[in-house]
């Protein structure tokens, strides 16, 4: 948000600083002042990352209790900047502590940054700090949504931290923006609900959570390590790669189709996409040691995106790709990709299919006669399938279970094949579909 004298202000910035402070230079601005509207569990907070580099000033609810440098800010005070006043409106619910900021400057539509109070559509979920507080949060978001922000025009900006569609929130659409009018006339949290209906409801419209967002907070509270303290992995050869496997887990980003031709043996398959931190941070536990075998993707990428989560434990990448492993004589595994035709071939020949998407996915259509167990809970439920059988792994595309079925074959499991396309190849071939 850029503000008179050249300065700016950012707001719930995550770890990956460098493209806020390279957009900000772009456009001849310095950032002076973070805002925090609560402690993040979906991601790093950037906060100490972006003050090292700039000197900026962090503000945070004073029930944040942050232990980096900072001031803390209680409801109804306002921070003026040049005229631009950001003025703290408590809005728990998502999180105890959340605050939001409006900031009101002469002659311009108000802007409110909800954080996750209130979203595109929705509001972020309320269940991330332990099971008994769920309902008090709930009750504390319905309340949220209806009088907060009450005293605002309909003209009001809405610029929230979170969009629908992600784990941390609930929402309709992809917009990231709207107007408080708008969502006072379309957003379904905001109908005619009755506070018993909402508590009843609102939860049940959760997706899946990633175990990691129950550790991040913590780190946000804290404050993260700056990148500069996180040491980069060294370049492995061949050999010295695979003396390190023992201790860690090997993360391959490459494409599925490449990973299925030739990779190591055991490594885990996330293919480096929009998805990759949040997969990562799901299925790979914080503080393992981590080894990459890359792909087109720089190294430095790849880290930013795994810090995004919360790993830092890097031990090594791959010297010289995936071509170096063989040339150095050393085993390939390799694992079946196949197309709707394959896949239906090894499910008449005793194959089980295995669908990883979530439930609200599996509802619109799935293969019959699959097991539903979600990519995100697959390692904890392996002793459900059997291993005498061959297993035909799908999802929507294909990436999800390719990381399903790099699991498989780390924990044992023989004969292995992947649908190339996912439930949307096995319709569009015309096979036969089972909807709830």
């Amino acid at each position: 948000m850029p503000l008179p004298g050249g300065k700016a202000a950012l707001v719930d910035p995550d770890r990956s600083a460098g493209r806020y402070l390279a957009a900000a230079d772009a456009h001849g601005l310095t950032v002076s002042h973070v805002f925090e509207t609560h402690l993040h569990a979906d991601f790093v907070s950037g906060a100490r990352e972006v003050v090292a580099r700039t000197g900026a000033t962090v503000f945070a609810s004073d029930g944040a209790d942050a232990q980096f440098p900072h001031r803390p800010l209680s409801a109804g005070e306002v921070v003026d900047i040049d005229g631009c006043r950001f003025e703290a409106v408590a809005s728990p619910g998502h999180t105890p502590e959340h605050v939001s900021f409006v900031l009101r400057a002469a002659g311009e539509t108000p802007a409110l940054f909800s954080g996750g109070s209130l979203i595109v559509g929705g509001a972020a979920r309320t269940d991330l700090i332990s099971a008994d507080l769920t309902e008090e949060l709930t009750r504390a978001q319905f309340r949220t949504i209806r009088t907060a922000f009450s005293g605002l025009p309909d003209s009001t900006l809405l610029l929230p931290t979170h969009g629908g569609g992600s784990f941390c929130s609930t929402g309709s659409g992809t917009e990231r923006t709207s107007t408080l009018g708008q969502e006072r006339r379309t957003n379904p949290l905001l109908g005619t609900w009755e506070e018993e209906d909402f508590v009843r409801s609102f939860p049940a419209t959760f997706p899946a959570v990633p175990g990691y967002f129950f550790e991040l907070r913590a780190v946000n509270r804290r404050g993260p390590r700056l990148r500069s303290e996180v040491a980069a992995p060294p370049a492995l050869e061949p050999v010295d790669f695979e003396r390190m496997t023992a201790g860690a887990v090997v993360v391959d980003i490459r494409p599925q189709a490449t990973f299925m031709a030739g990779h190591i043996p055991g490594a885990l398959s996330i293919t480096f996409r929009d998805a990759f931190a949040t997969w990562l941070g799901w299925v790979v536990p914080l503080e393992t040691p981590l080894l990459f075998v890359l792909g087109e993707e720089p190294l430095e990428r790849v880290l930013e995106e795994s810090m995004l989560v919360g790993h830092e434990r890097f031990v090594g990448v791959l010297r010289g790709g995936m071509e170096a492993w063989p040339a150095a004589g050393l085993t390939l595994a390799r694992a079946a990709l196949v197309d709707a035709a394959g896949a239906r071939e090894a499910l008449r020949g005793g194959a089980v299919a295995l669908d990883v998407r979530e439930p609200d996915e599996v509802r619109s259509g799935r293969i019959p006669g699959a097991i539903n167990l979600p990519l995100g809970s697959l390692s904890r439920r392996l002793v459900s399938l059997d291993r005498r059988r061959p297993i035909v792994t799908y999802c929507g595309h294909g990436e999800r279970s390719a990381t399903a079925l790099s699991i498989l074959e780390r924990a044992g499991f023989g004969e292995l094949y992947n649908l190339n396309g996912g439930i949307d190849a096995w319709r569009e071939a015309g096979h036969p579909i089972l909807t709830e």
